[in-house]
């Protein structure tokens, strides 16, 4: 009975239910938001669309900037749903939507490679993947985590498209392609080349006898063209401000670009918290991968993506990227590694289940489990901590009060705190966590990310603070909050005094009597009306549009059984056969 039991699928309803239950009390802790580094940042986006839902001009951060330089799909779901619970726990529901999705989405993609009980254990094993908490409780990238799932739901029906024509699966295909997109456009690049290609390859391999290769490469190219377009039309606002003010800032320097062998921590960090037990299966992976024809595909697009996860430890990331090697951030790379490798590791735990029974299952289990601990606990161990946890509400109470918000402001030492500020006072700052945005020469002149954090940036960091304070006047920068002395002697020289104190004195409020009132400042990269209409309905309706397709156009494959269609072979597959 027990040997049954272990040799069917796990149901995917039953996959999800344990991606809730793992996950669901972490996130109604709201443990991202304080462990995390972006989470508060998406929060704060978040907030201004709750607010402003057709006006994307923020003038909360760098005396005022578009958020269309950032895809909105994500942020615009935590707005509709803080109507009715609130930011905080609207931000953990969309994430939890996005664990759930990811599992989905893993087994859809498992199940163009594999049989549907390998799927099911490669979509089980997503759940505990320590890249997921890494990026979900440790670096807080809602966009990736939530993108990377929506664009595995598409994969397989790029792939049906381009080996039988179906219609619903170009359609149903394309617009899941623009919901992606319409959450992060990066992540959607770059899994054009690491998933898109492996499984033109698997479409050839399995197209029908009377279908040509050309064929199913020139169905691929409509379905490409068609993606590119739409995505060119729903993003329209982002192309314009990229176009109108592209990136030109001095590369800031990131980790995840470091050669990893050269500091202990940062390996940890960013290899083997992120696999964790997954790395005893690469050896496997590779193996089975390349000795099969059809997961070699596959295996391929796992090896690239393994060597640009690895950022500065191999010559191959700069080779490829060339000087956007400086502003790219390498996490990315690193989860699309592990989601091409599930679908093989889901086999070889079926082959091994199949070998040893219940004992396999109970170490493969608890692999899983030791690799989510893992990087739950290395939030506590990381020498790499946040200060998303600082208490603001003294400092939020203080701009909302007395006139306090007619004046912009600057936090020294609150690093991650800095959104949760931005978030709840009415008052604007010249600073922000979004590198992307920053128009202000005083920032993008220097290699410097915020100024809140601007000594862990060393001369090029206290350069661009200078520079900032010495031109206050110009911004109405009348209050500075300081929760690191180290700053205090700089200021003070500058013409600052100090005027309160909260929380026993780790945070003092600074003030300079001379700076006129702030002034809303001209600039060119604000969005025109019509932008601003394009933003607030075409990604959100690209997603409402998917949902509706998913209900009205069901899977006609559905009845059979399967998920997504494959060749029907009469024998035992090939990579089954090799791995036994």
């Amino acid at each position: 009975m027990e040997t049954n039991l272990l040799r069917r699928p796990i149901p995917l309803t039953a996959i999800a239910l344990l991606a809730i239950v793992v996950h669901a009390p972490f996130l109604f802790m709201q443990l991202p938001l304080t462990t995390s580094y972006d989470a508060n940042l998406h929060v704060f986006f978040a907030s201004h669309y709750a607010h402003h839902w057709f006006n994307p001009w923020n003038e909360k951060w760098f005396a005022g900037f578009s958020q269309t330089t950032y895809p909105p799909l994500g942020h615009q779901w935590i707005a509709v749903f803080s109507l009715l619970v609130g930011l905080r726990m609207a931000y953990m529901l969309v994430q939890l939507a996005a664990i759930v999705l990811l599992a989905i989405g893993v087994y859809r993609f498992a199940r163009l490679w594999v049989d549907e009980r390998a799927a099911s254990y490669a979509a089980a094993f997503s759940v505990f993947l320590g890249m997921v908490s890494f990026l979900v409780y440790s670096a807080g990238q809602l966009s990736t985590t939530l993108s990377a799932p929506i664009y595995l739901l598409a994969l397989p029906y790029f792939y049906h498209w381009s080996r039988s024509a179906d219609g619903r699966a170009l359609l149903k295909g394309v617009v899941l392609v623009l919901a992606a997109a319409s959450v992060h456009h990066v992540t959607l690049i770059f899994g054009s080349f690491l998933f898109a290609l492996p499984v033109i390859w698997l479409a050839c391999m399995d197209r029908k006898p009377e279908t040509s290769v050309l064929s199913v490469l020139f169905r691929a190219a409509i379905f490409a063209v068609l993606a590119g377009i739409g995505v060119g039309a729903v993003l329209f606002p982002y192309w314009v401000e990229i176009i109108r003010h592209p990136i030109e800032q001095i590369p800031i320097p990131h980790a995840s670009r470091s050669n990893l062998l050269l500091n202990m921590n940062y390996l940890i960090n960013y290899f083997i918290v992120p696999y964790g037990a997954l790395i005893l299966a690469m050896p496997v992976v590779i193996w089975l991968g390349a000795g099969s024809r059809r997961l070699r595909p596959l295996m391929l697009g796992f090896w690239v993506a393994l060597l640009l996860g690895l950022g500065g430890t191999t010559p191959v990331p700069k080779w490829l990227f060339g000087r956007a090697f400086e502003i790219l951030t390498f996490e990315r790379f690193t989860l699309s590694a592990a989601l091409l490798a599930l679908p093989i590791v889901g086999l070889i735990a079926a082959s091994l289940i199949d070998r040893f029974g219940g004992k396999a299952a109970g170490a493969l289990t608890l692999a899983s489990v030791l690799s989510m601990a893992l990087a739950m606990g290395w939030l506590t161990w990381s020498p790499f901590h946040t200060l998303s946890g600082l208490n603001v509400n003294s400092v939020v109470e203080f701009l909302n009060r007395g006139g306090h918000d007619h004046y912009r402001y600057l936090t020294l030492g609150f690093g991650n705190a800095l959104p949760k500020v931005s978030t709840y006072a009415h008052a604007n700052s010249v600073d922000g966590e979004y590198n992307s945005a920053r128009l202000l020469p005083e920032m993008t002149h220097y290699g410097s990310a915020q100024l809140t954090s601007s000594k862990f940036f060393g001369t090029a960091g206290m350069e661009s603070l200078r520079a900032m304070l010495k031109h206050a006047n110009n911004y109405g920068l009348k209050y500075i909050f300081v929760h690191d002395p180290y700053y205090e002697p700089m200021i003070a020289f500058a013409g600052w005094r100090q005027i309160e104190s909260y929380d026993s004195g780790s945070i003092t409020v600074w003030s300079k009597e001379d700076v006129p009132p702030a002034r809303p400042i001209q600039s060119d990269a604000m969005p025109t009306p019509l932008e601003g209409l394009l933003w607030g309905t075409l990604p959100m309706g690209s997603s409402i549009l998917a949902i509706v397709l998913a209900i009205l156009l069901p899977d006609r494959h559905k009845a059979r059984g399967r998920f997504v269609p494959f060749p029907v072979r009469t024998t035992e597959p090939e990579f089954a056969r090799e791995v036994r």
